[in-house]
């Protein structure tokens, strides 16, 4: 697992994604073609590892679905990795809070350390910190081809709250209210990086839908259909002039994209807001 950046103060932000799927050079086809992004090689001796890359920036990373894993009931999807300033202590706490710990702490080529866990409703997500490496400064939220929002898909919003403001200091921003519910924008020191809300009780379990930059939505709900991807939702307008799209890849995980329908788009901060579509 590799990182694309890290900041002092980076406890609390998204700084990694990581696709686990079943079939590596489909996926890897697949998401070259509907975000634009390219491919590297960066596997390991026993280690597989593809990146998705940006102009010189590694956006994310791909590896195969282990057949142990898949035997556990894994099934393909993406995971987004969380900075903490120490990775041992914010996983303990997140067992003490009701999480569960599906890899405890570890070292990766004496490079950096992570874990892999889930919050008390089972949504899962990672914790890195750098052993070594300096801070970087994040790309900008609106960039091209990186991720522009994070949403979680909560069994109960309120509930799972307490859990993430105590786990990594997020702050409430605005609440929106719309006929599916309310949607608690939040922030990370003065920067909004998501929103959770209360997911429909047909949506698949807890889970944690990140946004990708595109271009033209339309084009790129297009290119997900050609590549034998659904739509599950979208393309939508949002209040504030983005447009979405929610998606599964053809192994089934979920996603989405966030672009525009032919109005400045990359002049504003992203801000799906997608329940209010509902």
């Amino acid at each position: 697992m590799k990182a694309a950046a890290d900041m002092t103060s980076s406890h609390g932000r998204f700084i990694w994604y990581e696709l686990v799927t079943s079939d590596r050079e489909a996926a890897a086809a697949f998401y070259a073609d509907v975000v634009g992004w390219r491919t590297r090689d960066a596997s390991k001796p026993g280690m597989p590892y593809t990146l998705f890359t940006t102009g010189d920036a590694a956006v994310s990373g791909l590896l195969g679905l282990s057949e142990e894993a898949k035997q556990m009931g894994v099934r393909p999807g993406w995971i987004g990795y969380v900075g903490v300033d120490d990775v041992d202590a914010t996983t303990e706490l997140i067992r003490q809070l009701g999480g569960a710990v599906h890899v405890r702490p570890q070292d990766i080529l004496g490079m950096s350390r992570f874990s892999i866990v889930a919050d008390p409703q089972m949504a899962p997500l990672a914790l890195f910190r750098w052993l070594h490496r300096g801070p970087e400064q994040p790309p900008e939220l609106s960039t091209r081809g990186h991720v522009g929002w994070h949403e979680l898909l909560a069994a109960d919003w309120e509930k799972a709250w307490p859990f993430y403001s105590e786990v990594f200091r997020w702050q409430k921003a605005e609440t929106d209210h719309g006929a599916a519910g309310t949607y608690q924008v939040f922030c990370v020191g003065e920067q909004r990086i998501g929103g959770m809300f209360t997911k429909p009780a047909i949506a698949p379990g807890p889970l944690w839908l990140y946004y990708f930059n595109v271009g033209d939505i339309n084009a790129a709900a297009m290119r997900v259909k050609a590549g034998n991807g659904q739509i599950v939702k979208g393309p939508l307008e949002m209040p504030n002039g983005n447009w979405i799209v929610q998606c599964t890849d053809p192994e089934g995980a979920m996603f989405a994209l966030l672009g525009n329908n032919g109005i400045g788009y990359f002049e504003r901060a992203p801000r799906p807001d997608a329940n209010r579509a509902q």
